[in-house]
């Protein structure tokens, strides 16, 4: 015979599994302290200026001999 579930049960369940499941995520997340988050700031500022610094600029047209 089957197993007799209440479902309020059953949701109330599931609503605590998913909670969890955010919570965990969240703390991965948000979990770190000042230090480590100052760090990875000024990696990602460094990656920035690192590429910024590998772009190619266009050259400016050049100047004509009437213009001042």
């Amino acid at each position: 015979m089957a197993e007799i579930i209440n479902l309020r049960q059953a949701r109330k369940q599931a609503k605590r599994a998913d909670a969890a499941r955010a919570a965990e995520v969240n703390r991965v997340a948000f979990g770190r302290t000042k230090g480590e988050r100052t760090l990875s700031e000024k990696e990602k500022a460094l990656a920035e200026r690192k590429l910024e610094g590998h772009l190619l600029r266009a050259a400016a047209p050049p100047a004509k001999d009437g213009d001042a």
